[in-house]
């Protein structure tokens, strides 16, 4: 299944959309003058240690605090300002530490000194001499090459994790990948460590190319941009670290119409931002993302008129209420626990069904997604890996950075 990844400017954000036959199955935003802090080190200086709950809150910014759990993976690489031996983190010191989730909320961003450096085919991980392998890879021969071929590549403190693109690409292109992310490591570690507290020593891709980077190579068909800035900027990235994606991208010419009207993005993104969503059978959703969770309930709404056999027309509403809830997930990044309110069915093997069908729509999702259980009350649990805000979060983020600078 070929797709698209398109990159335009609105209403103060710009929007990554990925286009999946034809249709808009993604939408991220960022603010359109300020890129996500998400991936970005820094030298942060410890302000406390709560020993309850084994973590440190750390200043990475002037007045800006984040969360760094001091958990057996910890591997702050601590500066010449450092008061403790280096060997576990203590209040005052100086540390590298990089921003491995964005503020939630009343949360503040979650902090790791184990330093992440992404690549399109494998991600250099310093701190774990491990090597893993992408769940998407299927083929145990292959995998069983990339540990191999990975593992006799580690010769630092350090291992990696092979992305899905490593599924068709050769030694070559791989290996010339870890010495460029190998080198950006030791950068940091070389010039790092002498600087200054609340430092910058590292800015990641902005969020609209790191969707270039993140896509599965083999069904990237085209990269299309309306915006002459946002080209550049993309040539610029591609030319420097992926020279073979160069002829995927794409001007988009206005002579074919507007980039927003031809891909139906604004009215795509409106719904995706309103909490009902209609089934085509007549029953609906109402999604609502709260400060825990996220909630969805699945209601019959105009499908149950005039239906003799009941249970089969719940079934029928509920099948298509999973594949659609898979959908939205995506469309709206949401994450975290995620409890759904399916139509109550008597039928043990309807349940099933229910339930097959969610686990084959939920392994679409290039986003890790679990089925829990279905609860006594007839919950569904669900958790999704949280990469970045939701979608809702994003837009109001974009809308508040362009008040700020009104």
């Amino acid at each position: 299944m070929a797709n698209q990844l398109l990159i335009t400017k609105k209403d103060g954000a710009v929007l990554s959309v990925r286009v999946e036959d034809g249709k808009v199955a993604q939408i991220q935003a960022q603010p359109e003058d300020a890129g996500s802090l998400l991936g970005d080190i820094y030298v942060g200086k410890v302000r406390n240690i709560v020993k309850n709950i084994n973590a440190a809150f750390v200043e990475y910014e002037q007045g800006k605090m984040g969360y760094l759990s001091l958990d057996a993976k910890v591997c702050p690489i601590h500066t010449d300002g450092v008061v403790s031996d280096g060997t576990r983190v203590l209040i005052g010191d100086e540390i590298i530490i990089q921003i491995e989730r964005e503020a939630v909320k009343t949360k503040p961003p979650t902090l790791s000194g184990t330093l992440n450096f992404p690549g399109k085919y494998v991600v250099l991980i310093y701190g774990e001499r491990t090597v893993s392998i992408s769940s998407k890879i299927k083929d145990a021969e292959r995998k069983q090459q990339l540990r191999g071929f990975l593992r006799n590549n580690i010769d630092g403190d350090y291992g990696f994790v092979a992305r899905t693109n490593c599924k068709d690409a050769s030694d070559e292109k791989i290996l010339k990948e870890i010495e460029f992310l190998k080198q950006q490591l030791e950068n940091i570690k070389k010039f790092g460590v002498h600087r200054a507290k609340f430092n910058c020593l590292y800015h990641a891709p902005d969020a609209y190319l790191c969707d270039i980077r993140d896509s599965y190579d083999s069904l990237l068909e085209s990269i299309i941009t309306d915006d002459d800035e946002i080209f550049n900027r993309i040539m610029e990235f591609a030319k420097i670290y992926q020279p073979e994606d160069i002829k995927k991208i794409k001007r988009w010419d206005n002579a074919d119409g507007k980039l927003d009207a031809v891909y139906d993005v604004t009215k795509t993104l409106e719904h995706a931002l309103m909490p009902k969503v209609w089934l085509k059978n007549g029953g609906y959703l109402v999604i609502q993302p709260t400060e825990a969770l996220v909630s969805i309930d699945v209601n019959t709404g105009k499908a149950i008129s005039k239906k003799k056999d009941v249970q089969k027309t719940f079934l029928k509403v509920n099948l298509e209420a999973a594949t659609q809830i898979a959908k939205q997930l995506r469309l709206r990044n949401l994450s975290g626990m995620i409890l759904i309110d399916f139509i109550d069915m008597k039928d043990a093997d309807y349940n099933k069904q229910l339930m097959d069908r969610l686990r084959t729509e939920f392994a679409k999702d290039p986003v890790k997604t679990i089925l829990v259980d279905m609860t006594k009350l007839g919950l569904v649990e669900v958790t999704r890996k949280k990469v970045r805000k939701s979608l809702y979060e994003q837009i109001k983020d974009a809308q508040d950075y362009s008040k700020s600078d009104l």
